[in-house]
């Protein structure tokens, strides 16, 4: 089959072992971005099954149309960027694995990583002495602060984890079944939305994004927290109302930001609010970006290739396009 693989930005792929799934197969890999439909159709006009990485290219029913030889698109995780009905209607079988149950340890690992780094001031205590200035900053501990887990689901659940490990006080919020697993689990939970924006010196962000949770964390929310707090979100950008972080953090509550998603991704050229503060500590996405993690997706991803190349195709999810394929 002809296998395009898109958006590979730090042209890993080849170099991952799983990759050796792929033998046999004529594979094309893109490391730069597009999000232009023309472009893209012209990079996809032969291909046959479609390796999408996460949401980073939107995969709609105009692009589709065009694709006439695509058949397969194998992906990894939820799929809100593809037009499924546009899929079914042109024959093209979305396949994915879903990983129920599993946390990714690698964005929780990040997420713990930007606390620390924000907290005790680490990017910048770098940036200084690499300017031959010694202890510019006076950061701030961990132990016996609060932890605000907003939504303890798997990844809010390690992260609870580790402050309890470091000696926070863990306090949840979130839907009631969100409260009810912290309970169950021994957390403490928040009597409401605004008592855990004013009682927290950390709160990491932890919600799939929806149409109930666009926007959920409001300018309101943000001016009650702390002038010595951080938020952090690796979850999605989309959780947070546009603008009102940039502003808050102008205003100084929260003091501090640390944020892995951003609304339009990439960003290049350093063109965005956020990364012109100092008060926000950003990173590109790489929440799940990690060798060990990528060899597991990936591996899932070739696999559903080798299936359905086999005639035997797994974690279908619209099979009725296998009766619309040309």
């Amino acid at each position: 089959m002809k296998v395009t693989i898109l958006d590979d930005y730090q042209n890993v792929i080849r170099s991952l072992d799983c990759f050796s799934k792929l033998k046999g197969h004529e594979v094309t890999v893109w490391n730069d971005h597009s999000k232009d439909v023309d472009v893209l159709a012209e990079r996809l006009k032969d291909t046959e099954a479609l390796v999408l990485i996460r949401e980073r290219t939107p995969i709609r029913a105009p692009l589709i149309a065009r694709l006439p030889k695509l058949r397969l698109i194998s992906h990894h995780s939820v799929y809100p960027h593809i037009d499924l009905d546009a899929c079914t209607q042109h024959g093209v079988l979305l396949c994915t694995s879903l990983h129920p149950g599993q946390p990714s340890h690698a964005t929780a690992e990040l997420t713990w990583g930007l606390i620390i780094a924000a907290m005790r001031h680490i990017p910048q205590e770098v940036a200084a002495l690499k300017a031959g200035r010694w202890q510019s900053t006076v950061g701030s501990g961990l132990r016996g602060k609060t932890l605000g887990i907003f939504s303890y689901g798997r990844i809010g659940a390690v992260i609870a984890g580790y402050g309890k490990a470091f000696g926070m006080k863990v306090l949840v919020w979130g839907r009631e079944g969100s409260l009810e697993r912290a309970r169950a689990d021994g957390y403490a939970t928040a009597p409401s939305k605004e008592a855990f924006f004013e009682t927290c010196d950390v709160i990491s962000l932890h919600l799939r994004l929806i149409d109930a949770t666009r926007g959920i964390v409001t300018a309101a929310d943000l001016a009650r927290m702390k002038p010595t707090s951080l938020i952090v979100n690796t979850s999605r950008a989309g959780l947070i109302a546009p603008g009102v972080l940039e502003a808050a953090l102008k205003a100084g509550r929260p003091g501090m930001a640390a944020v892995d998603v951003f609304e339009e991704e990439p960003v290049l050229g350093g063109n965005h609010p956020l990364l012109k503060l100092d008060n926000a500590l950003c990173t590109p996405h790489i929440g799940y970006v990690e060798r060990n993690g990528y060899e597991r997706i990936f591996g899932n991803i070739f696999d559903q290739i080798t299936a359905y190349a086999s005639g035997e195709p797994i974690n279908m999810v619209n099979p009725e396009a296998l009766k619309t394929a040309k």
